[in-house]
């Protein structure tokens, strides 16, 4: 049966019909091109279909552009139905080439089943969950998915918030590892902790030990004993100290100690003490000490510091020798020496005399042989009476009889006499001098005077013939400073520290010399009674030069 054609007015309403809904497109077409309505056109089964997001206004949309998160919308068979710019960066694609694809694009294929399950629960409930997302950019980016509901174009589509969590996952990766590293390290501390209280309690052992020991030992060693701080505090006295002073401990604390110390010998012994605090050297000094009867007793005094590896003073080991048997064979062998000398310069005067006689005679010719005997015999006259002398110096010294008749003098003179008679004594020697003049000074020119000769005596006994022996007098620093250098064998360290002291003689396989080695020990009191000060300087095989200074009178 052949179809019937329109007719007139049904064209014409058709056509109308159909510039009705061109028109509608139109108006469309322009509210999406002017962002009044959102729209996109998804390729289906059933052909190409548009949709629009109804409500949505320019601020809501401008919000979502701008957000951190990535933002999708699916619809049921998994469809990017719209994305914002920030998951088209995250996926590492353009916008045009994420809307419309399949969500699965974009997870691992090994997770298509999860996420299969994931969406058909969303679809339920509101859920989050955590997967990799496959980006071109970064290959696998962890993210947190939000999926919730909402209407869209009259029908219902799913809202996905894709949160980037790599910055949180690598803050928590470093944080695992910071916990891990920080277990190790308690572990590590707990088992050094426990190895140390071992330790401890083994060197606690020890130390009970070493200092029951030490305890036992220094109670029962003859000297007394003691210890104490950098700053001068004694903090340990052993058992003899207590038995010996018969003080108790608080008595004895601080500076306690003063009061056993003999009064006329607290002030050098406090001076020496605290010098050796100042510059840390060796504290030594005899003095005497009260018994618990009331009764003293001289003592020789010795401490040393302690340092640690960086020098600094730890604390001070000190002993008190007893010294008082000494002490009273030393007076005893004064007391002789002094009767010895005496007894012996009366007989040696009349030699003397007498070989001065024979010197002179002129009666009848004495032989010449005879005459040179007698020049012999008073040259051993004058070394024996010089060493009378010396033994008599040394007792009047220890019994504090050494006197001097005092006034000012102008030493520039007497240094001048002296190189002069040196050089009539040891014409084997060549002697400058540098003398300054008005170098008054309040003391003995006989006694002074004998210092400087032991001075040029002691440079040419250990100085080689021809040699040069050079004397200064000078005005340094308000002294007057007398000084004698040689070129001969110098002294060692050892020697300095030593070569003031009674009897010490410095031995040497080159110079054999005679003396009693008490010529520098009376030139040391000597100085020191004149209120100066008596100094060595010298360094082994390179001479040495000995000086003292005495104040200058103003």
């Amino acid at each position: 049966m052949e179809k019937q054609q329109p007719s007139y007015h049904e064209l014409l309403n058709e056509i109308t019909e159909l510039r009705w809904q061109l028109e509608e497109a139109n108006d469309a077409i322009e509210a999406i091109r002017n962002g009044g309505v959102d729209a996109l056109v998804v390729n289906s089964s059933d052909g190409p279909q548009l949709f629009t997001l109804k409500s949505a206004d320019q601020s809501y949309r401008v919000f979502v552009e701008k957000m951190n998160e990535g933002a999708i919308s699916l619809n049921r068979d998994g469809v990017i139905l719209y994305s914002n710019s920030k998951f088209a960066q995250l996926v590492g694609l353009p916008l045009e080439k994420v809307i419309g694809r399949s969500f699965d694009n974009f997870i691992l294929q090994s997770e298509h089943e999860k996420l299969a399950e994931i969406i058909k629960g969303a679809w339920e409930k509101d859920c989050k969950v955590e997967l990799l997302i496959v980006s071109r950019m970064t290959t696998l980016v962890p993210c947190l998915l939000s999926c919730n509901i909402m209407e869209f174009d009259g029908a219902v589509a799913m809202s996905v918030i894709v949160t980037d969590l790599s910055a949180q996952k690598e803050s928590q990766q470093q944080l695992e590892l910071q916990f891990d590293q920080l277990e190790a390290a308690q572990l590590l501390t707990k088992k050094l902790n426990d190895e140390l209280e071992e330790t401890v309690k083994e060197r606690t052992k020890d130390l009970t030990i070493s200092r029951e020991y030490l305890k036992l030992l220094t109670d029962n060693i003859p000297q007394m004993t003691w210890t104490n701080l950098p700053g001068g505090t004694f903090n340990f006295y052993n058992q003899r100290w207590y038995e010996y002073t018969g003080l108790s401990h608080d008595a004895a604390t601080g500076r306690g100690w003063e009061d056993v110390i003999h009064p006329d010998d607290l002030p050098l012994t406090t001076e020496r003490y605290l010098a050796a605090l100042q510059h840390g050297d060796i504290f030594e000094v005899e003095n005497r000490y009260r018994k618990a009867d009331g009764t003293y007793q001289w003592h020789l005094n010795r401490a040393i510091p302690l340092k640690n590896d960086q020098g600094e003073i730890l604390f001070w080991v000190g002993t008190a020798t007893n010294i008082e048997d000494q002490k009273r064979a030393m007076d005893k062998k004064d007391e002789f020496i002094g009767i010895a000398s005496h007894e012996l310069k009366t007989p040696l005067t009349s030699l003397k005399g007498y070989l001065q006689i024979m010197n002179i005679y002129h009666k009848e010719t004495v032989p010449h042989a005879i005459k040179q005997y007698i020049s012999k015999a008073n040259v051993a006259i004058d070394k024996l009476h010089h060493l009378i002398n010396d033994l008599l110096d040394v007792s009047k010294i220890q019994a504090g009889r050494l006197t001097y008749q005092m006034a000012d003098i102008n030493l520039a003179g007497m240094v001048g006499t002296g190189v002069e008679n040196a050089a009539q004594i040891y014409p084997e020697y060549q002697f400058d001098h540098e003398v300054e003049p008005n170098l008054m000074v309040h003391g003995n020119p006989e006694r002074l005077e004998q210092v400087l000769m032991n001075f040029i005596s002691n440079a040419a006994k250990y100085s080689k013939e021809g040699s040069r022996i050079m004397v200064k007098a000078k005005a340094l620093d308000g002294h007057v400073r007398v000084s004698v250098t040689d070129e001969g064998i110098g002294l060692s360290p050892g020697q300095q520290e030593k070569i003031f002291e009674r009897f010490y003689r410095v031995e040497d396989k080159t110079y054999s010399t005679s003396g009693l080695g008490m010529g520098l020990y009376i030139s040391a009191e000597i100085i020191k009674n004149h209120k100066g000060s008596i100094h060595v300087e010298s360094h082994l095989g390179q001479g040495s030069t000995f000086y003292f200074e005495l104040p200058l009178v103003r």
